[in-house]
């Protein structure tokens, strides 16, 4: 089945088989709500737009509904999958008196889904609890026995019923036939009875929302560890004369077995194209480059050509295809860098220049981002010739999937038009709905949201800055309740632009604390290169690191430093492994956040019902952080479990995925977390104790 929910679905392939369809309003009249109102419904994107999912995402489907007076009402999903097969959901009241109703469903196949609400009068559940409460107190008892008498025999002419469940409600209403006190009681009270009815309830005043759509992509459009290295670093000889040799893909390939076993399954690559001559940047950004200074890769175009070509220093379009086969085999998929600017040598400076901004004095404006400066970059302008370069870069695009790249990582999205990111993301999705793109959408709210909403697949977040308990706390359970039907985070604990203060001085423990949460907190997470050796030293008055690999060759030893117990490879080796192990971990919306008595200790946890596990057992890790990398602290976690089912006050057991230490849990708990040892918890709820 293509749809899972933690309540049993009622599915249909033939349409005779579909309980009459109620109107989305009253067509008659004009108004706008049916006879039982179904508002804001849930998921839902901004802007028009259709939300989003992956391919195993369990989605809540949300809406209101309400009715006048006391008498009971049903909400229904109807959810049709990209194949046609349609199934019914039964929705569930939340809190009392939110007239909140929520089904969770694992949305198992990639395409377009499509899906309704339908509220209805429920006339079962109106009877059944009327009729418990009257007969319970000898009132109007022979009145309440015909009503449900009535209701049964209707049920029992249904001729889409199974044969033995008609039997069954005929001959319940035949009991109550002059039936006494205690018999009506008992046909109105029978849960059987119940859970027939809320298979296939009795329609009436039916209503229902419009058809919405749901988008759901393939896993990986929301799923992985990522790892980002630079592949001219990557195998980097130096002579003896102090000339360096360039890595190459060939050479890279050497190094894929490193990240693989680390447990990371994407490795991004910075743009691999010729890089421009003029204004080449030196060591650490200055203006004065070498002749040997290899440049940036962001300053994109030579003679050797433009964003279709690779560095000759990397070799030949083979030499690329053959590392994408080898990273493959490794169970690695390959994202290449997408980055729509040029340097001043690219051939499009002389082919198009009304793709640029030419400036009063007739030079060419170069990038800025206060106070950096990119004097060997030359920004697009989309508005030139818009038709133009959204036909270039489409070629672009197709040309690199033809490589066999299906993921791209988009530098600065947010400084080129969102309409044209609407075009191209659709265009490429309706030839190959495998594209993924990731948006490096480091910029206000509303731009990062809208271009997740118009297309992109996944998005850098502000994840980096936040750092603090009150901010982790408020910006994931964000991620996870306000914008999760269309943004996906892919949380990166650092760039080759950003290492922030809470790297530079937190020490060890703070790399440690940063890669549990990112790696626990949702379903993406990335590093780049470095971070396992805990480099921390800044470039003075800036978030870069000192002798950024965006400008020089980096020579670093992983080898020699993890033998030396001397790197973080082991840590993010049983993060992922956990990560695997765990598919609570692989959702997003999840997320809760639990209450600890010390302003440095965050706690939160994430539960995936059994109903959506591979193996049908349930799936709950509790992660505890001291997110102050110069203390050790402690204090008591308390927990809401009734999250996972335990009763308040019960003990269960939990296990420490990174020790191995093993304690009996409740809802309230010491803990102490030192972060010169081990700064982080990551328990898994193995038993009630």
């Amino acid at each position: 089945m293509a749809a899972r929910s933690g309540n049993r679905p009622a599915v249909f392939r033939s349409p005779a088989e579909i309980p009459l369809r109620p109107r989305a309003a009253d067509t008659h009249t004009g108004l706008r709500t049916g006879r039982i109102p179904v508002l804001e419904p849930a998921p839902t994107a901004p802007g028009g737009y259709a939300p989003k999912a992956f391919t195993g995402e369990v989605v809540p489907f949300r809406v209101v509904s309400f009715r006048e007076g006391h008498d009971r009402i049903g909400v229904h999903l109807r959810l049709t999958s990209p194949e046609g097969t349609t199934s019914l959901h039964r929705l569930s009241p939340l809190a009392d008196g939110t007239d909140r109703w929520q089904v969770e469903v694992a949305l198992e196949a990639q395409g377009q889904w499509r899906f309704e609400f339908e509220a209805f009068a429920d006339e079962f559940a109106t009877w059944a609890h009327a009729a418990s409460i009257k007969i319970a107190a000898d009132v109007d008892v022979a009145v309440m026995a015909a009503l449900g008498r009535d209701l049964l025999a209707r049920a029992a002419a249904d001729p889409h019923r199974p044969a033995k469940q008609r039997a069954m409600l005929k001959a319940r209403a035949a009991t109550l036939i002059e039936a006494d006190a205690a018999t009506a009681l008992a046909v109105a009270t029978d849960p059987g009875l119940a859970a027939v009815f809320a298979d296939r309830p009795l329609f009436a005043l039916a209503s229902a929302t419009a058809e919405q759509t749901i988008t759901v992509e393939r896993t990986a459009a929301a799923v992985g560890a990522w790892y980002e290295f630079f592949p001219r670093s990557e195998g980097a000889k130096r002579a003896k004369d102090g000339t360096i040799r360039s890595g190459t893909f060939r050479s890279a390939v050497k190094h894929l077995g490193r990240v693989a076993e680390m447990g990371f399954d994407v490795l991004y690559l910075p743009p691999v194209h010729p890089i421009g001559r003029t204004h080449r940047k030196g060591p650490n950004n200055t203006l004065d480059a070498g002749p040997a200074d290899p440049g940036s890769p962001w300053a994109i175009g030579s003679a050797a050509g433009g964003h279709d070509a690779v560095h000759p220093d990397l070799g030949t379009l083979a030499d690329f295809r053959f590392f994408v086969r080898e990273a493959r085999k490794a169970g690695i998929e390959v994202a290449l860098d997408l980055a729509l600017q040029a340097s001043p040598d690219h051939p499009w400076v002389a082919q198009h220049p009304e793709w640029f901004t030419t400036l009063p004095d007739g030079t060419i404006a170069y990038a800025e981002n206060p106070p950096k400066k990119y004097q060997d970059i030359y920004p697009v302008n989309f508005d030139g010739d818009p038709d133009g370069i959204r036909v270039e870069v489409l070629r672009i695009v197709r040309h690199w999937i033809a490589q066999g790249v299906r993921i791209f990582r988009v530098d600065n999205p947010h400084t080129k038009p969102l309409q044209f990111w609407e075009w191209l993301i659709a265009q490429v999705t309706a030839e190959d709905p495998d594209v993924v793109f990731l948006a490096e959408a480091f910029t206000r709210p509303a731009p990062l949201r809208g271009l997740a909403a118009a297309g992109f697949q996944q998005s850098y977040t502000y994840f980096t800055w936040r750092n603090t308990k009150p901010e982790l706390e408020e910006f994931l359970t964000g991620l996870a309740t306000e914008t999760a039907d269309y943004l996906r985070p892919n949380l990166f604990v650092n760039t080759p632009d950003i290492l922030t203060e809470y790297l530079q001085y937190g020490g060890r423990a703070a790399y440690k604390v940063r890669a549990a949460i990112a790696a626990t907190a949702a379903p993406a997470y990335g590093v780049y290169a470095g971070f396992e050796l805990f480099e921390n030293v800044a470039r003075p008055g800036s978030e870069e690191n000192i002798d950024n690999e965006k400008y020089e060759y980096k020579f670093r030893d992983f080898v020699g430093a993890e033998a030396a117990g001397d790197s973080l490879a082991p840590y993010l080796r049983r993060l992922n492994e956990i990560r695997r192990a765990h598919p609570a971990l692989r959702q997003l919306r999840n997320f809760t956040v639990h209450w600890s008595d010390d302003d440095s200790i965050l706690a939160y946890s994430k539960h995936l019902d059994g109903a959506f596990t591979p193996d049908g057992a349930p799936d709950t890790i509790i992660v505890v952080a001291n997110v102050d990398p110069h203390s050790v602290r402690e204090s008591t976690v308390h927990l809401d479990t009734t999250i996972w089912g335990a009763e308040p006050g019960s003990s269960f057991e939990v296990e420490d995925l990174i020790t191995g230490a093993v304690w009996n849990w409740s809802d309230h708990n010491y803990v102490r977390l030192d972060a010169f040892t081990e700064p982080v918890h990551i328990l898994h709820v193995r038993s009630r104790a």
